[in-house]
């Protein structure tokens, strides 16, 4: 039989190529055999890579920012056709449990993430449920890839609630934040971008037109203060992942206001109490996103209201994966976001 390449994260720093046969053609149900044309470097991946990504096993096949084109429907499939190009949602609960009853499937009991809990797409074919396949007769394999890294910062602005009247600080310029940054702004509130890395935030400035930046100083509230004429940020959003900035949102937040966590880290979150009190605010997580999340930014981009390519700022191919991956690590700010061609 013939067989197809994959490659293979076989523990922190180690990647084999390994063969694997190619997925049974005759498909069961709403199964959807898809080719894999593109897939989006996460920074989960590029954390499992270093060993410090939470919830993760080794080995394990990365990759689940997908582009892919479908080569054979299930007898049950009636949403896709083959050949269809398709973003990939690519969570999915094994059970549903209390979350998922209420609607809530990007968190479910038993969520599973292509490419952390099960092997992705860094390989050739996939087998893959209709449903999780959002296809789009217009966009390119580039932005199809980069719908779920813009799903994470759309679910994240859902859940803060913004309003026209708000004042956002989203905090991280990566991919992430420049998603958080762009839905944001569709708001119509006021968006504030701040970075520890002056790049970033020039970058920030490109892609998204933000007129508002900061960079991180030892007197971020004053510099906010003064720019905000004595005011604060109703709303922060921190896509760092980092602890200290993520327990320094307490300070910068307006009374009232509300907090959301998008980054994770391992470790405890410990905060005052009655300072948390006093202030009255609200502390939320985010996590993954929804179905419908990626249908609503297929047709964003279609109408040209974000234009996730102008994220791409470095290429490789799947064979180049074993030698050139860790390049990644040594571009720092000039990194936004790296895609692999298949």
């Amino acid at each position: 039989m013939n067989q197809m390449k994959a490659i293979r994260l076989k523990e922190p720093g180690q990647w084999e190529a390994i063969t694997k046969d190619f997925p049974a053609q005759e498909l069961k149900g709403d199964d959807v055999l898809v080719k894999v044309h593109r897939m989006g470097v996460c920074g989960t991946d590029l954390h499992a890579y270093k060993g410090n990504q939470p919830f993760f096993e080794y080995p394990r096949i990365l990759g689940h920012e997908l582009a892919v084109e479908v080569l054979a429907i299930g007898p049950d499939v009636s949403t896709l056709q083959v050949g269809d190009r398709c973003a990939v949602e690519p969570y999915y609960n094994e059970t549903v449990g209390q979350a998922v009853r209420r609607g809530k499937t990007n968190c479910g009991e038993t969520l599973r993430v292509l490419g952390v809990h099960v092997d992705g797409g860094m390989q050739e074919q996939l087998v893959l449920p209709a449903r999780y396949l959002h296809p789009s007769p217009v966009l390119s394999n580039d932005q199809l890839a980069l719908i779920e890294p813009l799903a994470i910062g759309c679910h994240a602005v859902d859940r803060a609630q913004l309003t026209h009247e708000d004042i956002v600080l989203v905090i991280g310029a990566g991919p992430i934040g420049l998603a958080t940054i762009q839905f944001a702004q569709l708001s119509g509130a006021r968006v504030i971008a701040m970075d520890i890395d002056a790049g970033k935030l020039d970058k920030a400035q490109n892609i998204t037109q933000i007129q508002d930046t900061l960079l991180v100083s030892d007197h971020i509230e004053e510099d906010l203060m003064s720019l905000l004429n004595g005011d604060l940020p109703t709303v922060v959003l921190d896509a760092t992942g980092n602890p200290k900035s993520m327990l320094n949102t307490f300070k910068y937040c307006a009374a009232g206001g509300t907090i959301v966590f998008i980054g994770l880290f391992q470790g405890d979150v410990v905060f005052n109490d009655p300072y948390f009190h006093k202030k009255e605010l609200t502390l939320k997580a985010s996590r993954a996103a929804l179905s419908s999340d990626f249908g609503r930014i297929v047709r964003l981009i279609e109408a040209g209201k974000i234009k996730p390519e102008a994220y791409i700022t470095h290429r490789m191919t799947f064979d180049q994966v074993p030698t050139d991956f860790e390049k990644l690590y040594t571009y720092g700010g000039a990194l936004v976001k790296a895609v692999i061609e298949y």
